[in-house]
């Protein structure tokens, strides 16, 4: 790792977005065109090449930047690529010394044989894979702070992990882990689907991935790597007919006789508003959050709270899937790499109604 200076306050730093017509990339634009200390100079989209971006995305209008088939000549890019496409190139791009921030699931996964086991090939660079930073703030905010490569978190991931970090940090987990996740249909991404068709999601919903989901071994790894006793986490994905959001539903039950009886959910929500202390995103909050209480905006909404019938813990936690799940994440990341405080482009307050 080698340590970065805190950005010249003279001068913007040259920002590039890899396929920046996907969703992520779009959102990344958004939120970025706006921030005060970079500037997008280079954005790709291999099907949409030589295009000015305006003619893909009409409300990106006045960034008056057309689309190439590559970046060239940036301070730091971001990698919007799918997975297994975004592996090469985030390679190049750190050989020609660029600092990448990836959106994939490339550089997630620490172990090699685990992303060949969910994502079906073998990692054409696994050496980046034991240098690569994930890249959730809360948990791993030194190490970005000095990374050249961040993997940036998966949307379900980033959702589950705050949820239930809290606890598994203080090894107080021992029973099975139940993860009921609804997503936003965004989440899917921009390429045209029959699943994600208005006609299939519309005035329905279902889960799927119930084999497993991608997301999983993220979460197993961030909340139990290099434990020896993991409890059993079962993840449930579902699609719900919106736009927007993750609603994440948490259950289990904590060790014998700790966070029970009377005083069992103070004691709960006073543990998680310690952990969370001066966190500028994570927001420990009063009532069960709506998904559009975070609509736009960077944030992660916790609710925890206690089934004293059954003796579970229940953790609600909400984030809008393309910026707390996404673009706005990896915008944070960027900010602690560029030694910028981390709300700066971010400070969106969520949308209403």
């Amino acid at each position: 790792m080698v340590a970065i200076k805190p950005t010249d306050k003279k001068k913007k730093t040259r920002i590039g977005i890899v396929n920046v017509t996907g969703y992520a990339g779009a959102e990344l634009a958004r939120l970025l065109y706006r921030h005060p200390m970079v500037e997008i100079t280079s954005v790709s989209g291999r099907s949409s090449a030589g295009k000015v971006l305006e003619e893909v995305f009409p409300h990106l209008a006045s960034l008056k930047l057309t689309i190439s088939a590559n970046i060239d000549n940036v301070d730091l890019a971001f990698c919007a690529l799918p997975h297994k496409e975004s592996a090469p190139v985030v390679s190049d791009l750190l050989d020609s010394g660029t600092r990448v921030i990836d959106i994939s699931a490339d550089y997630r996964l620490k172990d090699p044989s685990s992303y060949q086991s969910w994502y079906g090939c073998s990692h054409p660079n696994p050496k980046l894979l034991t240098e690569a930073v994930y890249g959730l703030p809360e948990l791993h905010r030194a190490s970005i702070a000095t990374a050249r490569l961040v993997a940036n978190p998966g949307c379900y991931s980033t959702s589950a992990i705050l949820g239930i970090a809290p606890l598994a940090k203080q090894g107080m987990l021992s029973d099975a882990i139940i993860i009921d996740s609804k997503s936003g249909v965004s989440g899917a991404g921009r390429t045209l689907s029959l699943k994600t068709h208005y006609c299939e999601v519309n005035e329905s919903v279902n889960a799927y991935a119930l084999e497993g989901h991608r997301h999983l071994p993220e979460i197993e790894q961030e909340l139990f790597g290099g434990v020896s006793t993991k409890p059993p986490i079962t993840f449930v994905p579902h699609l719900i007919p919106m736009t927007r959001g993750i609603l994440t539903t948490i259950y289990f039950r904590p060790k014998s006789g700790v966070l029970s009886g009377i005083d069992g959910v103070s004691e709960l929500k006073s543990l998680y508003k310690e952990f969370y202390k001066g966190e500028h995103f994570v927001h420990i909050v009063e009532e069960p959050p709506h998904t559009k209480h975070t609509l736009g905006a960077n944030n992660c909404l916790i609710y925890p709270t206690i089934d004293n019938r059954t003796g579970h813990i229940i953790i609600v936690s909400v984030i809008d899937n393309l910026v707390k799940g996404a673009a706005g994440q990896a915008i944070q990341n960027m900010n602690i790499m560029l030694g910028l405080p981390e709300t700066t482009g971010l400070e969106t307050i969520p949308i209403y109604p």
